[in-house]
């Protein structure tokens, strides 16, 4: 009677053990329950470009329960620059992105990607930027007469440096511009194999490392002033058929990033749990880069969209030659979630 009695035993311990993970697969495919005893809707994100700093600030509103409280489980995907994440929009693997927006709308005007809006800016101002080390000599625009730059191929940083050249009185065809992959950019610059890089302000902290010199920044927006920095994305059809959850999830997001630019250290280190791989220096070193660029003139909520600078920025797009004319605000960004104060 023992052996069968202790093998009845081990089934039954089967069956519970099966039921548990049957319950918590269902848990995960319902994206578990909220505080008011509602499920939570899943929702797929992708950061701007993978895990660091300036995108710190999803993993920032999931730990500190801004996603739950508004009723959504987010999973957060590592995107990339370029159009990798208008891809992974279009093609519905992601309900929600953070990109470039001018690199966005240039797609737009293009026709290339026209399925996207705009839902909450990121950075008030494009922080695409020249950046060198102090002993190049380079510290204005005109100093790059002659030298070489390299940018990260088919970028925003490439495309838009022709409109900053010609604005800070610069013959664009004066400076060899060395196209390459992100992830080359500051060894180049550490080899002296160029004389300096178009790239994101918010890297200037890396830069600084891997040199070992001072970073001198000379931004395009000095010049190109009405162009935005990273958005917010989401499909027209979840506007028309989720506008609830996209209200949701644009509150959260914002609540995050305003948390993340007030607390730069706790940042750091909650997307450092999150992501062994992106150190706390230099994340803290991006957050405290952006913070400048997130708080929207005039009073306006974080977040905030201005269409009328909106509009002179695609008018600046279309006058540089990178699009033709005919695009119009709403066709890239939806100014009904964040209003103006």
């Amino acid at each position: 009677m023992i052996r069968p009695t202790r093998a009845l035993a081990a089934v039954l311990l089967a069956g519970v053990v099966a039921l548990a993970g049957a319950c918590s697969s269902s848990d995960d495919k319902d994206g578990g329950k909220g505080s008011d005893g509602k499920t939570l809707d899943k929702v797929s994100y992708a950061t701007a470009f993978g895990a660091v700093g300036r995108d710190s600030f999803v993993w920032v509103a999931k730990e500190k329960g801004f996603y739950k409280d508004a009723g959504i489980d987010i999973d957060i995907q590592k995107g990339a620059s370029g159009t990798n994440n208008l891809t992974l929009l279009k093609s519905g693997k992601v309900q929600f992105a953070a990109l470039d927006f001018t690199g966005a709308i240039i797609q737009a005007g293009l026709g290339k990607f026209t399925d996207w809006r705009a839902v909450a800016a990121i950075h008030q101002q494009t922080l695409v930027s020249i950046m060198t080390t102090n002993d190049t000599g380079i510290t204005r625009p005109t100093d790059l007469k002659g030298k070489t730059v390299a940018t990260a191929s088919g970028s925003v940083s490439e495309q838009l440096f022709p409109a900053y050249a010609k604005l800070a009185g610069l013959d664009p065809k004066t400076v060899t511009i060395k196209g390459v992959q992100t992830t080359a950019l500051n060894g180049l610059m550490k080899q002296k194999q160029v004389d300096a890089l178009s790239t994101f302000l918010l890297s200037q902290t890396a830069l600084q490392t891997v040199t070992g010199k001072p970073v001198v920044v000379l931004p395009y927006s000095q010049y190109l002033s009405d162009l935005f920095g990273n958005a917010i994305i989401t499909s027209p059809d979840t506007i028309a058929t989720k506008k609830d959850l996209v209200t949701r999830f644009v509150k959260a997001t914002m609540q995050g990033l305003q948390y993340t630019v007030d607390h730069p250290d706790e940042a750091a280190q909650i997307l450092n749990k999150a992501e062994p791989t992106s150190a706390i220096p230099a994340a803290k070193g991006e957050i405290n880069a952006m913070k400048p660029y997130v708080t929207p003139a005039n009073g306006a909520p974080i977040g905030h969209i201005d269409q009328a600078r909106l509009e002179k920025g695609i008018t600046i797009l279309q006058g540089a030659g990178l699009m033709p004319a005919g695009l119009t605000p709403d066709k890239v960004a939806d100014f009904s979630f964040i209003g103006a104060s």
